[in-house]
């Protein structure tokens, strides 16, 4: 019986191949786009829950308001993480991380400069499950100068996964480290990525005692269950206990005065929010986290894209439920029940939702390579064949299937023989109800559109914006330090290349990997605030193309130099020297500096973070930058390499492209962006395609009274208007929802940037125009053939 019920449902489809096909292709496409955005969804979700303690691991986190500026940091001082085991009792445990980026490493007297590295305590791996496959699995990192590795550097450094008892030098330091412990390669999902970790043992400024200087990540371990916000209320006290007595030393203040008008304290961060919840400083981040706007966006347009799709294929199917009334009548006669038939229309939607599943995996095939272009995010097409989503696939097929048959059959069951016999059975499908659905599928569609729009600009506006310096043309070579007494040789050598505008020494760098150095600063004796140092040359500013505004820069032909300060203009602002700035002083707590320059305000750092004040000192080390006359880098690149290499040093060349790091700093709005257009166009196909369908059921619906008109007279024109108007109405409707949700949403995206556009009304006109058109074009094909059909075909039709 079942074999027979499939049998005659796979005929009746193929008497139906447009609406069939139309049908299987856009709930595929739903179903594929759908659990390649869920990848990015759960992926996202996912950060640091490989942690066994996940749910019970915090970081502290400090946060303070000074002279009205907010200060929101991800590390804190030294002793806050032993100070909080011992005051604590539901702190079972405390570790910290103490990042150094990639210093150079010497084994056997080669030398290497591409392994992160950190310094943590003892007690991490007890801690964060990254387990130990080789060595000392117990206490790897108990002694001073030990370290762990992971299996892909210990491979590059040593030949062996097994790097155990094998010996590396640190940079600047003169007694070697053990290799104690080898683990695997850290999770992508992981909020920070080392590949080297030493132990803090011995480590200087883990030892110190001061509660107003510290770098350190400190994560807490608490109690299983304990809620980390009953700790947090406890923290204020800690503050005035043991910043109190130091205040007066370290701000020119009392504590009691300090607080009054300022604000310090810590709270505590679960270890699963740091990824998606972090609005720290980006200078104290271990690495770029994710944005929960994202998840929320993306999760919205696999949803909508899932009910559209779901939509259009019950919405299709019960549609044309009308044009089978005849079948129905004749199956009635012949003594079909309503049984009988129920079980016709779920095995006919069954088969079409099958078919739909399977063109779903190949769209994920295909689609994959792209997503993983596009998004950043590694995905192995073995993802895909978890057990939860392999269940999930055939649940959702039979559910479909239900939803789908279901309508038909009891709304067809329901009449007698003689009306369908007679074709007296109207539409199958609530007129309202298809309006609707068209109405939804364009304010999901028009929206997506205007996003598009909206970020797209963004983007445009990120790559042309005016940054206060000259990002074109620049060659970053933070290593050149490392060749130590010939770095000024080799930079003279540069400067003699006719390729190269200008060289400048400093490793500090607008745009991309740079050192970060804060200081804190006193105004007239008084702590004022922490702010950002570059320590430049005479060379830098008119190297970077950027602008003095008052005073005058750097020179080597003014010996005291070396004690004086320039500040951007924000900096002048804050300290009220705006008016008359040269000839101001300013202090670190230990040296006092003379104002001598005011340079205009430069990015330097992400469009999403407002400019900040910042202090440049004639400090000249590290890096040198090199400004390459157009057209000449490539070939500069190659004569820089081997102008290093005839040096005769062991140290590798290494460089990046100043626009390049750039253009890595918004490389996950770029991504989003890139996915946001994808999937648009893909949420738009399917709303297309659902309308088509739609088209092509009301002009089979009213083929004869095509046939009459034209007889009568009409015109193509005329016809196809008829066809058109009350779709192209509905879609109007569909920008009275779609703009304001749009316009909310995007205006709450564009706040995370402190330089944005403004969403002016030809954005909204131009997302209009690009709906209509589709529209238009989706609706008039078909219009334009039903048209065109002969009249006296469609007046003989019964």
């Amino acid at each position: 019986m079942i074999k027979n019920y499939l049998k005659i449902a796979w005929r009746s489809l193929l008497k139906n191949k447009v609406l069939f096909s139309i049908n299987t292709l856009g709930l595929a496409l739903g179903i594929a786009s759908c659990v390649i955005i869920s990848h990015f969804v759960l992926d996202e979700l996912s950060y640091d829950q490989f942690n066994v303690k996940a749910d019970q691991i915090s970081r502290i986190v400090f946060r303070a308001k000074v002279n009205g500026e907010e200060i929101k940091e991800g590390v804190v001082m030294a002793p806050v993480a032993q100070t909080l085991k011992e005051e604590y009792p539901e702190v079972l445990d405390a570790t910290r991380i103490r990042r150094v980026g990639t210093p150079k490493i010497t084994i056997d007297n080669q030398s290497y400069r591409d392994g992160r590295f950190a310094y943590v305590d003892p007690n991490f791996f007890d801690i964060f499950s990254l387990p130990i496959i080789e060595g000392n699995a117990v206490n790897p990192l108990d002694q001073p100068n030990t370290a762990v590795i992971t299996t892909s550097l210990a491979l590059k450094y040593f030949g062996t996964k097994d790097a155990t008892g094998n010996l590396f030098y640190l940079e600047s330091q003169e007694q070697p480290y053990t290799i104690t412990g080898v683990i695997e390669e850290m999770p992508e999902n992981a909020h920070f990525h080392f590949d080297l970790f030493a132990s803090m043992k011995g480590f200087p400024e883990a030892n110190s005692n001061s509660w107003f200087k510290g770098d350190f990540f400190t994560y807490l371990l608490l109690e299983k269950g304990f809620d980390h916000q009953q700790l947090e209320a406890k923290l204020p006290d800690l503050i005035g206990k043991y910043m109190g007595p130091s205040m007066q030393e370290e701000m020119g203040l009392s504590f009691d005065e300090f607080t009054k008008d300022n604000q310090l304290g810590f709270i505590l961060q679960p270890l699963t929010d740091i990824h998606l919840h972090s609005d720290n400083a980006s200078y104290s981040e271990l690495e770029e986290g994710g944005d929960i706007k994202y998840v929320y966006i993306f999760s919205a347009i696999a949803l909508f894209m899932l009910l559209i799709a779901c939509a259009n294929f019950i919405n299709l199917t019960t549609a044309t439920a009308a044009k089978r009334a005849k079948e129905v009548g004749i199956r009635k006669v012949l003594g079909a029940d309503k049984k009988m038939l129920f079980y016709q229309f779920i095995s006919e939607s069954f088969i079409a939702s099958t078919a739909a599943m399977l063109l779903a995996v190949v769209f994920v095939i295909v689609i994959h390579p792209f997503y993983v272009e596009f998004s950043g995010k590694a995905l192995e097409l073995s993802y895909f064949l978890q057990p939860q989503l392999l269940l999930t696939l055939p649940v959702f097929t039979l559910l479909i299937s239900l939803l789908a048959g279901s309508y038909p059959a009891i709304y067809l069951s329901s009449f007698r023989a003689i009306q369908g016999l007679t074709n007296s059975v109207s539409g199958g499908s609530n007129k309202s109800f298809r309006s609707a659905l068209v109405v939804f599928q364009f304010v999901i569609s028009a929206g997506l559109i205007l996003a598009t729009l909206v970020v797209n600009q963004q983007m445009n506006y990120i790559q042309n914006k005016d940054l206060g310096y000259d990002r074109d043309q620049i060659l970053v070579i933070r290593d050149a330090y490392l060749l130590e007494n010939n770095q000024e040789a080799f930079k003279n050598e540069l400067i003699k290349n006719p390729k190269v505008s200008a060289v400048t020494q400093s490793s500090f760098v607008p745009a991309g990997p740079s050192d970060n150095n804060v200081t804190q600063v006193y105004i007239n004796g008084q702590f004022n605030r922490r702010m950002p140092v570059f320590n430049i040359d005479e060379n830098y500013i008119p190297t970077m193309e950027m602008e003095m505004v008052a005073g005058r820069n750097f020179s080597r032909d003014f010996g005291a130099d070396s004690s004086n300060v320039i500040l951007n203009q924000t900096a002048a602002k804050i300290f009220g020297f705006d008016d008359d700035p040269i000839g101001k002083t300013i202090s670190d707590g230990t040296h006092t500096s003379r104002v001598i320059g005011v340079v205009k305000d430069f990015h330097f750092k992400s469009l999403h973070q407002p400019i900040e004040p910042l202090l440049m000192y004639f400090r000249p080390y590290g890096g040198l930058i090199v400004k390459a006359k157009p057209l000449n880098m490539t070939a500069l690149i190659d004569e820089t390499q081997s102008l290093w290499n005839s040096f005769g040093t062991a140290e590798p060349f290494g460089f990046s492209l100043m626009d390049d790091s750039y253009q890595r700093a918004y490389q996950t709005e770029q991504n989003m962006g890139n996915v946001l257009n994808g999937f648009a166009l893909l949420t738009i196909a399917v709303a297309c395609l659902g309308l088509f369908g739609l088209v092509t059921f009301t002009a089979e619906q009213r083929f004869r009274e095509i046939g009459i008109r034209k007889v009568l007279g009409a015109t193509v024109f005329q016809i196809v208007s008829m066809l058109t108007k009350d779709f192209l109405l509905l879609v109007g409707i569909s920008f009275f929802f779609a703009f304001p949700i749009g316009y909310y949403l995007m205006e709450n995206w564009l706040q995370g940037f402190a330089f944005r556009i403004e969403v002016y009304w030809w954005i909204y006109g131009l997302a209009a125009l690009i709906t209509l058109f589709i529209a238009f074009s989706t609706i008039g094909y078909k219009s334009l053939m039903a048209a065109n059909l002969d009249p006296a075909k469609a007046i003989k039709e019964d």
